[in-house]
């Protein structure tokens, strides 16, 4: 089992200390076309306040998730609270023009002022750079002008503790992680119980004391719901080739009476180079379920039978339609 996912740890160099579990609210701004199922709102608020209401004391939103949905959701919550949680750690990320795709400073500077309005902020805990492989020019975005040199800045200037590199595509991310002294990555779906392409580019942020939060433990939430009622991997539309690692996966557990969603929880949570997983949620109950699995107890022999299984170590998104709704 893993430890206990209350437990708070350092993330990475900053003076931040974090649960080993963040929920992830991106369904929580209503996005079908990612999801395949829509939140309301007073849905979405009665979650974040189970997750506020929960030990953990790590949440991760965006500017772009429901094109700002996400955010405002989260804001309404804080503003029914009176504020933030004592100790809770807000993440969210820069995004580009969701309309031109462009991504220079100016946009980045206006990312974060609609964040921090959407929130009911001043500043924020950790601030991401997030997608740049769906800009109009990873170059212009990652060079002079662009929006990375505007999130360090941001940082100089106090608005945030820590930035991070949110994106996709390992190849994408590599050369910036190398140049580029962040402090903390996302990775979603790239580090599962079915897929490693994540692997070698985690080695290498924890080789330079970037912090790792593995995102999409549960491969979009089939490793969750189960592949009889979610037909979906990664956020597509999946073939039975594509669902059948998860249903090795499935029949392991099953001989074990062990919940795949723990599972999948659990590998990540138990691997130490990751500092927190990111596991979204989408109704209220999910918040309890989750810590439940990140305690449930899994014998080694379950291990040992999940890591004789075989994954893939390609891209898993590659052929991923992009939807931001």
């Amino acid at each position: 089992m893993a430890d206990d996912p209350i437990e708070k740890t350092k993330l990475g160099h900053t003076r931040l200390a974090v649960s080993k579990i963040c929920f992830g609210t991106s369904s929580l701004g209503d996005m079908p076309g990612t999801y395949g199922y829509g939140v309301d709102e007073e849905r979405a608020g009665k979650t974040i306040q189970a997750i506020f209401d929960s030990p953990v004391n790590f949440l991760d939103t965006s500017r772009i998730y429901g094109f700002g949905r996400s955010e405002e959701r989260i804001g309404a919550a804080i503003r029914e609270r009176g504020g933030v949680p004592s100790g809770f750690v807000i993440s969210t990320k820069l995004d580009r023009d969701p309309e031109t795709n462009r991504f220079d400073a100016a946009r980045a500077r206006r990312s974060l002022e609609e964040s921090l309005k959407a929130l009911g902020l001043d500043r924020v805990d950790v601030l991401h750079l997030h997608d740049p492989e769906h800009t109009d020019s990873v170059e212009a975005t990652t060079g002079p002008g662009g929006a990375l040199a505007e999130l360090f800045r941001m940082k100089e200037e106090g608005l945030a503790t820590a930035v991070g590199l949110a994106a996709g595509p390992v190849d994408v991310m590599m050369p910036l992680l190398q140049d580029w002294d962040f402090d903390v990555l996302i990775t979603h779906n790239r580090f599962t119980l079915t897929n490693r392409n994540a692997h070698s580019m985690i080695d290498f942020a924890c080789a330079k004391g970037i912090a790792v939060l593995n995102a999409a433990p549960y491969a979009g939430g089939v490793l969750a719901k189960g592949t009889d009622s979610y037909r979906r991997y990664v956020y597509q539309e999946a073939s039975d080739a594509m669902l059948d690692p998860v249903r090795r996966v499935e029949a392991v557990c099953a001989r074990h009476d062990v919940p795949p969603g723990a599972a999948a929880l659990q590998f990540s949570m138990r691997d130490p180079r990751i500092t927190a997983t990111i596991c979204g949620v989408s109704r209220p109950e999910r918040v309890e379920q989750t810590l439940q699995w990140a305690r449930w107890p899994i014998p080694q022999a379950v291990w040992d039978e999940l890591e004789g299984l075989s994954f893939s170590t390609d891209d898993p998104e590659a052929t991923r339609e992009y939807k931001a709704e």
